[in-house]
Order: structure tokens, then sequence, then C-alpha cells
């Protein structure tokens, strides 16, 4: 394929990328207007972009001889982007339960990584939780992770898969006044994990089925990170 040269990818440039990509997402597209937390989706959509880039120009470069073993790669393609959705189970604190209260919402999940090895990767994401209401208001939740992903092939076409790594989540919690849960804004990084199953159709399409479990901070929880759980079915196209 010749040689592959790479344009640096400004922040700004994966911001914009982001934002555009963000627009089905509904209320959330027009939440993230923090700068902060622009530069950190910049950052991790560089880092999703680059390790993509490196798994193509490694593909394009390898050769045909395969050394064998867990950590050798076998020549099916590495890089994917994957679109899921599913269900966020938010088990959040109450208050005096004076106020009707959901604790499930639709979440949504855009996600794109690489595979450095047969059964080691890297991957980034974006996750709407959903909005649910809550002592007589509304919460809501978003967050951007960063992730290893194990791969371990049961079958040809099946591949069972395992997550771990960071998220920087951002949350709102609107409440009402004898609901005992205080109102407002949080944001941090927390712990992000993950397991599924991947069957494959064709070496470039698959459906991943997957539950992962996200840890936030919420305004007026009762300890410092709450964790939400999101089951999910997806598509995904490898490269």
């Amino acid at each position: 394929m010749g040689n592959l040269q790479l344009k640096p990818l400004r922040c700004d440039d994966a911001v914009t990328v982001f934002q555009s990509s963000s627009q089905p997402f509904g209320h959330f597209s027009g939440h993230i207007t923090n700068k902060r937390f622009q530069h950190i989706t910049g950052l991790f959509l560089t880092a999703a972009a680059l390790a993509g880039a490196s798994a193509v120009q490694a593909q394009s470069s390898s050769s045909a001889q395969n050394t064998g073993g867990p950590f050798a790669w076998n020549g099916s393609p590495k890089a994917y982007i994957d679109l899921s959705a599913g269900q966020t189970d938010y088990r959040l604190n109450n208050g005096t339960g004076v106020f009707a209260s959901d604790n499930r919402s639709s979440a949504y999940t855009l996600s794109a990584g690489a595979y450095f090895t047969n059964n080691l990767g890297l991957e980034a994401g974006y996750t709407d939780f959903g909005r649910i209401n809550r002592v007589g208001g509304s919460t809501r939740a978003e967050g951007l992770s960063l992730r290893l992903v194990g791969k371990l092939p049961l079958a040809p076409s099946l591949n069972l898969l395992g997550k771990i790594g960071t998220i920087y989540g951002r949350t709102d919690v609107g409440s009402a006044a004898g609901s005992g849960v205080t109102a407002g804004a949080e944001n941090g990084w927390g712990l992000s994990m993950g397991i599924g199953a991947e069957y494959l159709f064709t070496p470039n399409w698959s459906a991943v089925l997957q539950y992962d479990a996200h840890d936030l901070r919420f305004a007026g929880a009762s300890s410092d990170r709450e964790r939400l759980g999101v089951t999910s079915l997806g598509v995904r196209y490898a490269f």
C-alpha cells in the first residue's frame, strides 16, 4: 500500500468531529459546552485516531509470515468503529422517597478502537447515559471512556471481550425542596470496565452484546462515586 503519512490531528479538529457526530444523541448535543470537557474530548479522539492509523500502518507493512502465539497477528482487520444502544441502570439515592423516581433510561455509545495484537487493543468511546425523572427533578449523565480491550476467541466467529480503563463523566442533578437530595453538576474521573461477546457475520461486520459499569460522581450522592450499569447491543465495522 506504500508509505502511510499521518497528518497531525489538532484538538480543535477532534472536538469539531465529536460535536458533529453527537447530534443523534438528542438533548446532550447542546450540553457539551465546558472547555475542559471539550479539551478532554479532543485528546480521547486523537488517541483513537492515532491508534486506528497505527493499526492500518502496521497491517499494510506486515508480511504474510505468522510466527504464531497469542501476541502474533493473523492478518484480520485491526481497527474498528461501533454504535450500540441499550439501557442504563441508575442505582442512585432517592432521598426521602416523597417523589417518584425512575432508575432506567436509554443509553447510546459510539466507540472507536484498534487491536495491537490478536488479543489486545485500545478503545475510546462516548456514552450518553440518558435522563431519568428523580426526586422532583431530573438526572442525566454522559462520559468519555478510554479502555484496554482483551479478546479471547471461543470459536471462529465468536469472541469473548473484556474491557478496563477510565471514564471522564459529567452529571447534572435537579431536585425539589424536601427531596433530601442536593441539586448540582459534577464531573471527574472514574473506573470503567465491561464484558461482552462478539459474533462475526463477516470478517468486517459483527454484533456485540455487552455489559459495562462506569463509576461517576453525582451531586447529593451517598458515596463519592456511583456505579451506572449499561446493557447494550451494537453493530461493529472492522477495517
